[in-house]
């Protein structure tokens, strides 16, 4: 249906929640399908099918970057067909669900003849089955994300979008966590297809933001010519950089630093998800009082005083580790809701929503594939140059552990917080996105 106006007011008040889950609920199948695609997947062939580490650890890269680059060209194909029509957009993303699916389940089933052929055959099938999914995954996370920012509305409305969003998809992530390792692989990509089915058509039921004209020259890099939107990237990759070294390493510090057993390393990842979603109504309730901006930068200082903390942790220290993991899945969730409802609202200022939301999305999720990516180069090989190596527990090595897992990380975020402080939230900052949007 179509809604004059302002279509982010219906997502507040008594009845927002009917529309909340009918737009976010999506958000739960996609990041339930990206936990065992970063996660699951490594070790199921390396483990399954014998495949090299070396070699597959090539074969994921490549097909990360290439997802990557994608990206903001499908955000500009997305824009093409909701300047088209509403229907238009869901009709690819239905299509790129279904492709999704199979490629999903063509990865963890390859077929028998592909398995009996040799570790070059099963290579190139991961390769050419993760180039389909990532391409079909990120089809419809692009176009749902644009979706929401075209809905518009204030700074608590559009927080209450994204927050329904981000929200679904904690719960995604909780159930990836658990469902795999209980029921096992081929009931998971069946829960996968049904989750996927029931999201798309709550989606297509959802509110329909208002049809935009779209220029065709330049679209896909025009997101750069506003300064805005450049001040809020680097804010973004700043933190997001932060935020991916503690997750790329957080094994590593429970195995090694805390030396915990293996059965307590789901229940810290539990905790740490569990807390994140249940943050997110308070972080909603932050935004209405103080701002986006304000509430983004008080997560970020949260998450600096909680990995000071676990810093000073050691061997058994398992108890305050709980607490860590509670406090810092608590701060991570001003970045699950804040960044994405400030690009928004920089979308809306600009006077692109209708126009290039995709394109604004589309080089979002372009960095947000590139923190993880920059985690990885910088956490692991800082590692290795100064003496850490999995299973051994030598005190330098140690040392190197706790300063990549903790003080690199605070680092990093208070850096993020400056940059917050100096580009967005005082006057000056203020001043310069107004008259910038302005000309």
């Amino acid at each position: 249906m179509h809604i004059p106006g302002n279509p982010a007011a219906l997502f507040v008040g008594s009845g927002g929640w009917r529309h909340g889950i009918a737009y976010g609920f999506l958000g739960l199948p996609l990041a339930f399908v990206a936990l065992p695609l970063y996660v699951l997947l490594p070790n199921h062939y390396a483990r399954a099918f014998g495949a090299p580490l070396a070699a597959l650890g090539m074969v994921l890269l490549l097909a990360r970057l290439f997802d990557a680059v994608l990206d903001p060209l499908i955000g500009r194909w997305c824009d093409r067909l909701a300047a088209r029509s509403s229907g238009a957009l869901l009709a690819v993303a239905g299509g790129s669900g279904l492709i999704l699916v199979g490629g999903f389940g063509a990865l963890f089933f390859p077929p028998l003849s592909v398995v009996t052929a040799g570790t070059g055959a099963i290579l190139m099938w991961a390769g050419v089955s993760l180039v389909f999914t990532y391409t079909a995954y990120s089809v419809v996370a692009v176009a749902h994300q644009a979706w929401g920012a075209r809905l518009g509305g204030t700074e608590t409305q559009r927080s209450r979008v994204v927050a329904w969003r981000e929200g679904a998809a904690v719960v995604g992530v909780l159930l990836a966590a658990v469902l795999p390792s209980v029921a096992g692989l081929a009931p998971t990509v069946g829960v996968f297809a049904l989750l996927l089915a029931v999201g798309w058509v709550c989606w297509a039921r959802s509110v329909s933001p208002p049809l935009g004209q779209t220029a065709l020259t330049n679209a896909t890099f025009s997101p750069w010519g506003q300064g805005p939107f450049r001040r809020l990237m680097a804010v973004f990759l700043i933190n997001g950089i932060a935020s991916a070294i503690p997750a790329t390493l957080v094994l590593f510090f429970v195995q090694d630093r805390l030396q915990a057993s293996p059965q307590l390393e789901p229940l810290f990842l539990l905790t740490y998800f569990a807390c994140a979603a249940m943050s997110i109504p308070a972080w909603t309730w932050s935004v209405a009082r103080f701002g986006l901006a304000r509430s983004w930068r008080a997560g970020m200082l949260l998450s600096v005083g909680v990995f000071v903390w676990a810093a000073t942790l050691g061997a058994g220290d398992l108890l305050p580790f709980f607490v860590v993991c509670a406090l810092s899945g608590f701060a991570v969730g001003a970045d699950l809701t804040m960044p994405s409802a400030l690009l928004a609202g920089i979308v809306d200022d600009c006077g692109e929503r209708g126009k290039r939301e995709g394109a604004f999305f589309g080089w979002w999720n372009f960095a947000a594939k590139l923190n993880l990516a920059l985690a990885a180069g910088l956490a692991l090989p800082m590692l290795a140059w100064f003496g850490y190596t999995p299973g051994d527990r030598a005190p330098e090595g140690l040392v190197a552990l706790t300063f990549a897992y903790c003080v690199l990380p605070c680092a990093l975020k208070l850096l993020a917080a400056a940059a917050l402080q100096f580009a967005i939230i005082t006057p000056a900052g203020r001043r310069s996105l107004t008259n910038e949007v302005s000309q």
